[in-house]
């Protein structure tokens, strides 16, 4: 599959996405870095992968950066959760990986989630 076509694939999947043959040639060749995380995603769901398998090991750990972070709104997102109890940050997290779910996105692995944080104190 050429560039041209990928970027047609991925457009036709997600018809707000911007992607051109150039720019994923760009990103292939090292002339380009840090796609954007909705092309990403995109990537990762037209190759049936998760989204951290398109990702260096050193960007692993700190997937967004703070420009994704406000282009996605997940900085107002995070505002809202500050000063939550564990109990409802846990209903918050139970919610956003249901629709992440239903966007057909890829699961989301995180400290929220660990044992430890599952059953709260009383």
């Amino acid at each position: 599959m050429t560039n041209e076509q990928l970027a047609a694939a991925l457009k036709a999947d997600d018809p707000e996405l911007r992607v051109s043959g150039a720019y994923l040639s760009a990103l292939r060749t090292g002339k380009r870095s840090r796609p954007s995380m909705e092309l990403q995603v995109a990537l990762a769901r037209h190759f049936g992968v998760p989204v951290t398998d398109l990702m260096d090991v050193e960007d692993a750990g700190h997937i967004l950066n703070a420009d994704q972070m406000d282009d996605l709104g997940v900085r107002s997102i995070a505002t809202r959760a500050v000063g939550l109890d564990n109990e409802s940050l846990l209903t918050v997290a139970a919610v956003l990986d249901h629709v992440r779910r239903l966007q057909g996105l890829p699961e989301v692995s995180d400290a929220l989630n660990s044992p430890s944080r599952q059953h709260p104190e009383q």
